[in-house]
């Protein structure tokens, strides 16, 4: 498809840490976006099983590739807040290094903002793909409708005004593994946010982490942060304090179905049980209660707990089968149902192809 005359320059930026054997497929789908006119900013984060070679022979071959080698590490926050310093756009489009974007994706967030000079970013639901790039699972259309401060989007997905993610400080130190879940709550506070209920996005989940040196502690230390942040969101209070903590000792429950989902999803087994013992607050109450039981599920039969949730997933979605009528964005904020935004359809939107409904 050919450019439209007056196509607005972009900046898509993607952090690299040793994403081999994917990320040639997540290069090759922003390069084939219908959307043309945008440098490709990439900033390799130390990588050490050969992405940085990969990513010379790529910037070889396509001149809007600009490619930034970092000498030393700087992990989720730190080199995602790099690569967007080192992009010009006044639009930037986040991608991931192991995921694949739908060919049309920048072409119908850049046409949402457009259309709605007061959203600062827009996001988009997404699949869930293999190793060999099956999909596994359908979109979370439901979520789109949640009361909830948890995104309903993808952070890969997502596309934003440079404007107020420099008003609100971007990426901030002490957010890793969600720097995403910090930031666009506070973007929220300073301009509207907007999610498609397309399909436009497909996260990979696969059993080796995406960040195998990360220490186990640390992720499961960062995850309770996180958890303890939300619920400062959706009591509309500040969690500044609780970044400044260096928490040790017993985290939340939950923490254990976070990061055990995405080995469970990607075909893995995941063996929790004496990790929850040993570090989860476990209580009297439904949090313990259901990851105790997903967690003992998710070690004797994963694939009966992965058929079940499938059938949970198509049970919540019918309950929102009327966004499959929605060709335009919906309005998202912390802890409210997503309205419509006073945004047009996007235009010719090929539903069959981007709205993958759910045949499992």
């Amino acid at each position: 498809m050919a450019s439209r005359p007056a196509e607005e320059f972009i900046s898509v930026v993607m952090p690299v840490h040793n994403a081999l054997p994917h990320l040639d497929d997540a290069v090759s789908s922003i390069l084939d976006q219908t959307h043309r006119n945008f440098e490709f900013v990439i900033y390799d984060d130390g990588s050490t099983d050969g992405s940085t070679q990969r990513l010379r022979d790529w910037a070889k071959r396509d001149a809007r590739i600009k490619l930034h080698e970092g000498e030393h590490k700087l992990g989720p926050v730190g080199s995602s807040a790099t690569v967007v310093e080192k992009s010009t756009g006044a639009i930037v489009a986040r991608m991931d290094a192991d995921d694949i974007s739908d060919p049309r994706r920048l072409e119908f967030e850049l046409e949402a903002l457009q259309a709605s000079p007061r959203a600062g970013l827009v996001g988009t639901v997404f699949d869930v793909i293999d190793d060999q790039g099956r999909r596994i699972r359908s979109p979370d259309f439901w979520k789109v409708r949640r009361k909830s401060a948890f995104l309903p989007f993808a952070h890969g997905s997502v596309m934003f005004r440079r404007d107020p993610f420099e008003r609100v400080g971007g990426y901030r130190v002490g957010c890793d593994y969600w720097e995403d879940q910090d930031l666009i709550p506070r973007m929220a506070g300073v301009s509207e946010i907007l999610v498609l209920p397309l399909a436009l996005y497909r996260v990979r989940q696969w059993t080796r982490p995406r960040r195998p040196d990360a220490d186990e502690t640390h992720v499961e230390n960062a995850v309770d942060l996180m958890y303890r942040c939300l619920a400062r969101i959706e009591q509309r209070r500040s969690y500044d304090d609780l970044l400044a903590e260096h928490k040790q000792g017993r985290v939340d429950p939950r923490v254990f179905v976070s990061t055990g989902s995405r080995m469970l999803w990607a075909g893995g087994r995941p063996s929790m049980l004496r990790r929850v013992l040993k570090r989860a607050k476990l209580r009297l109450d439904l949090p313990s209660a259901s990851t105790l039981i997903w967690v003992a599920w998710a070690s004797v039969s994963p694939g009966s707990l992965r058929a079940f949730l499938r059938l949970l997933l198509r049970i919540r979605n019918n309950r929102s089968r009327d966004l499959l009528t929605v060709t335009g964005a919906l309005r998202w904020s912390p802890g409210g149902a997503a309205s419509p935004a006073l945004a047009p359809e996007l235009r010719g939107a090929p539903l069959d192809l981007v709205r993958r409904a759910d045949s499992r």
